[in-house]
């Protein structure tokens, strides 16, 4: 059987506006305050006609938290899945204390993609915006690319490429598969 490649892509501040408080990023706590990002759909479809698959990987603790209804955050992740030609969405709905392999930095959402779709994660990507999903890509054996917002928290160890936003990250990947032939 063939081998797929994907694009791992985190879901808040990658693909639609993370809301920014006192430096640290938030989700949109609805549809409507759902904003996708400036070249996102462009970058999308560019790497789709690149052969790449499209996975988001996202935590969305909020949930496990009480903050906001599970149908509430499927309700944004099916809109952006039909909106922006996503392949599939894997959401960790927990958060740190349940110890669960999906939640990042762990790489069990990936993992588990790539078994599902049979992709080889070595010639795949991982774009984030925060170090955990920079740490889960690494943690998976995926090239990683850091969209560097400046947050008030910790950053990433050694990405393979530090970026401003999707349009360069999918510049990157692009770049690198034209280098290869």
């Amino acid at each position: 059987m063939e081998k797929n490649r994907a694009v791992f892509l985190d879901r808040d501040g990658v693909l639609n506006r993370a809301y920014l408080k006192n430096g640290r990023p938030y989700p949109p706590m609805s549809l409507s305050e759902l904003e996708i990002l400036p070249g996102v759909s462009e970058s999308l479809q560019a790497l789709k006609s690149a052969g790449f698959k499209l996975i988001v990987v996202t935590n969305q603790p909020d949930v496990a938290r009480g903050f906001v209804e599970k149908k509430v955050v499927e309700e944004m992740n099916n809109y952006l899945l039909h909106k922006l030609n996503i392949d599939e969405f894997k959401t960790c709905y927990h958060d740190d204390a349940n110890a669960c392999s999906c939640r990042k930095p762990k790489p069990g959402a990936l993992i588990e993609a790539a078994h599902q779709h049979s992709i080889e994660l070595y010639s795949s990507y991982m774009v984030g915006d925060r170090w955990r999903d920079i740490e889960a890509g690494q943690n998976a054996g995926c090239k990683t690319i850091f969209i560097q917002y400046n947050y008030a928290e910790m950053q990433p160890d050694l990405p393979t490429y530090t970026v401003k936003n999707l349009t360069e990250a999918t510049q990157k990947i692009l770049g690198e598969m034209q280098w290869k032939k």
